[in-house]
């Protein structure tokens, strides 16, 4: 049993009957009555998050995660196959069971597959991704020195914001859980 006080960013519990994964979590006392605990709730199943409030000192069920490692290697419609890494097996995913996680997925990207009881549930991606740059603006010189961004296309089809020294062919480092720029990688 995991109580309130045992929550931490990742671990996983059940939430009325589904398998839910901390994402970020709050602890709050308010000046009348007990504490609480504010929680955003990822659902393994769905893929789905939501926030919750539970009073303090709450039991909830433990879920046993177990991973393993696989590469994604292509779509085929709303079709995603992935490669075990040990057994060379292949598995597909519909899109919609693995939500955001396709914005960031390129051939050959290793990411780890959740299981519940033998069960695949859900992709978990590492914290950043290396992506290229297939379209952007071109930056305005002189304009180095301050933190302006522009739009950036990269190769998976997502709009990130970037700096303006950014330009069409850079490799650049992207956060999975923000979508956000982090830095350019040089060749």
């Amino acid at each position: 049993m995991i109580s309130t006080s045992d929550f931490r960013n990742g671990v996983n519990l059940k939430v009325d009957g589904q398998p839910c994964q901390i994402v970020w979590f709050q602890h709050h006392k308010p000046g009348k009555g007990g504490a609480i605990m504010r929680v955003k709730l990822k659902n393994l199943e769905t893929g789905s998050i939501t926030e919750r409030t539970f009073k303090s000192g709450e039991k909830f069920e433990s879920v046993s995660v177990t991973r393993e490692k696989k590469q994604f290697l292509y779509n085929s419609g709303d079709d995603y196959f992935f490669m075990d890494m040990a057994t060379y097996e292949q598995i597909s995913m519909s899109k919609s069971k693995l939500g955001e996680a396709v914005r960031f997925l390129k051939p050959e990207i290793e990411v780890d597959a959740l299981y519940i009881d033998g069960k695949f549930l859900t992709i978990d991606l590492p914290s950043n991704v290396a992506l290229s740059v297939t379209s952007t603006v071109p930056g305005i010189r002189g304009d180095s020195v301050s933190n302006l961004v522009k739009p950036a296309v990269l190769e998976t089809g997502i709009e990130v914001q970037v700096p303006l020294f950014i330009k069409e062919g850079d490799l650049i480092r992207v956060d999975t859980s923000s979508g956000e720029y982090i830095e350019r990688i040089s060749k």
